[in-house]
């Protein structure tokens, strides 16, 4: 059975070109891994992150870890898709993957 806010995630990403769900906010991450995301997401170019912050929604956290069988956060999407954490996202700016997918 899949989770009742499954699409209240899939609006979030679909309405934001850039999505972070994260500890904290963009604005004021609450991770050493979210920051550093969306510290990589600004050094390519965004300059509007949309950000949920997970550690007030305990149930929108297990809507997006059913949805992404991802188990960590931040979790970056982009243009609807979702792309990874931290790491994945820093390693695609790294070799120009993030800045090329942020351009198309």
């Amino acid at each position: 059975m899949s989770h009742p806010l499954i699409p209240e995630v899939k609006k979030l990403v679909d309405t934001n070109p850039v999505m972070v769900f994260m500890k904290g906010t963009a604005e004021f991450p609450m991770c050493g891994f979210s920051a550093k995301a969306c510290a990589v997401l600004k050094a390519a170019g965004v300059e509007k992150i949309a950000s949920f912050d997970l550690l007030s929604d305990d149930d929108m956290w297990t809507a997006l870890e059913e949805l992404t069988e991802w188990p960590t956060s931040p979790q970056v999407f982009i243009k609807g898709q979702f792309i990874g954490g931290c790491d994945i996202v820093g390693e695609m700016f790294e070799n120009g993957e993030l800045q090329q997918l942020l351009k198309n």
